[in-house]
């Protein structure tokens, strides 16, 4: 296999290096797109598989709507179309003829969903109403990189009407808590949670909701995002109900997405030198046993042994014997290793003589020999929540360690210029005072922290009085 590039010395080429060698994506005809290979779709297929359970856990249901939206439906809403303008796709022409009205392609489904929940909602009795869509979404994006920002991309959107803000309260921090127990239990991924400043919240939202995970090089990374739309969106697509008293009132609306950008997540936060990690509860393969022999006799003994081992854990592990007869065991445990399998069973002529197998971890790349008759299922899927659990840990203990506190612009320099990280620091609120960090820094403000740890300090930039605890980071 070719080499992949250094992680430390060039973390973009490592990053490409790994999604073509691993076999996740390549890139289209179209510029700024991907073609989603097996094995990469199958990381969206799990994915989407436990994030949907999920989602109907918080009484969502689904449902699905156009991928094109009228300008005059688009425009309803100001503050949204003029957020999504620059990025947006739009068809003029169908059937060859210019159409009368323009359509957009979707980069976003609020516009289209809630034109027709304005039909479906007439009572307080008809709330909450808890949609979810599993779709494709295109932003038209100047500089693209497979999965973590592409022309088009695949997602999940939960679009709720409620009957007051206190309930959109909390299911905007519902949807947020869902993202981060599943970041945390399904890809073993630490986040930090919180609001987004409102120069940086969704367009046309009262405010946005964030995850936000660490890469190894130092940058972060949006995970996923919930946000409370209040009551404007209601107003644009008229929008209302007839309350317990016969009122007439305008229902209060959230939306929450995470994407295929989570994939791309997976690979800068547990990726190694050799490749891919994957946690045991995404990966498509858990274990995967490679079969060591030279002669046809061994070969005989040695397949069934490996066939055997595959019928006894089959029923609970996702495991593959890879029986290839023109790639040799070499090819094979990099192969496997760069696609990330948690576990690799080594088994020969010299294992079945002595009665072990050589175990090998892709989170530790630790090699160790157990007797063939421990590898049971119970130990098998013990030895996979260790390797879960490992690569969480590893992921908390570098985010911790590249979490700093400053209020003073040298120091925050200085960090930033270093391996990166999270920095909080003191800020005044001000849109000038983040523009102007982000210009001498690359570091944006990725969520809003404890407003009083601010008091007393001041804003790095500007040197006025801080009004609150940011947190910075050059990102994605």
């Amino acid at each position: 296999m070719a080499r992949i590039a250094d992680q430390q010395a060039d973390f973009p080429q490592w990053y490409l290096d790994v999604i073509e060698q691993a076999q996740l994506a390549e890139h289209a005809i179209v510029k700024g797109c991907i073609i989603f290979k097996p094995y990469g779709y199958a990381l969206w297929e799990a994915m989407q598989r436990d994030m949907d359970a999920r989602i109907k856990d918080l009484g969502v249901e689904n449902a699905y709507f156009p991928l094109l939206i009228p300008e005059s439906v688009m425009a309803k809403e100001k503050e949204h179309i003029k957020g999504f303008a620059p990025e947006c796709a739009v068809v003029t022409h169908g059937g060859g003829k210019e159409l009368t009205e323009k359509l957009y392609i979707r980069p976003t489904s609020e516009t289209i969903m809630y034109t027709t929940f304005a039909k479906w909602i007439h009572s307080y009795r008809d709330l909450p109403l808890k949609i979810n869509q599993w779709a494709n979404i295109v932003r038209w994006e100047m500089r693209t990189r497979p999965f973590l920002r592409t022309l088009e991309f695949l997602w999940q959107e939960g679009h709720t009407a409620h009957a007051t803000k206190e309930e959109a309260d909390k299911m905007a921090e519902d949807a947020l808590a869902m993202y981060a127990d599943f970041d945390r239990e399904m890809l073993a991924l630490p986040v930090l949670k919180g609001k987004k400043p409102d120069h940086d919240k969704f367009a046309g939202a009262l405010y946005t909701l964030t995850t936000e995970a660490l890469a190894r090089d130092g940058k972060a990374i949006q995970a996923g995002t919930s946000h409370n739309l209040g009551q404007g969106f209601s107003e644009a697509y008229d929008m209302s109900f007839l309350d317990t008293e016969g009122k007439s009132q305008r229902p209060w609306i959230t939306s929450w997405g995470v994407s295929t950008r989570l994939i791309g997540t997976v690979i800068v936060v547990h990726g190694d030198t050799k490749g891919l990690r994957l946690p045991p509860s995404l990966a498509p393969i858990q274990v995967v046993v490679v079969p060591i022999y030279k002669s046809d006799e061994e070969k005989t003994a040695v397949l069934e042994a490996c066939d055997g081992l595959k019928r006894a854990l089959s029923e609970n592990i996702r495991i593959k014997v890879d029986s290839r007869e023109e790639k040799s065991p070499g090819f094979k445990f990099n192969e496997w290793e760069v696609k990330g399998v948690p576990l690799r069973i080594e088994l020969g002529p010299r294992d079945l003589k002595s009665g072990n197998v050589v175990l090998v971890r892709r989170d530790t790349l630790e090699k160790q020999t157990v007797p063939l008759t421990e590898c049971t299922d119970f130990r098998m899927r013990s030895l996979l929540q260790e390797i879960q659990d490992g690569l969480y840990a590893q992921a908390k203990g570098f985010m911790d360690s590249h979490t700093y506190e400053t209020d003073s612009h040298e120091e925050f320099t200085k960090l930033l210029e270093g391996e990166g990280g999270f920095v909080w620091a003191p800020w005044d609120g001000t849109v000038e005072s983040a523009n102007r960090i982000k210009d001498k820094s690359k570091a944006t403000i990725r969520l809003l922290g404890d407003a009083a740890k601010a008091k007393g300090k001041k804003d790095l930039i500007s040197g006025e009085a801080a009004k609150e605890y940011a947190l910075f980071a050059k990102a994605y």
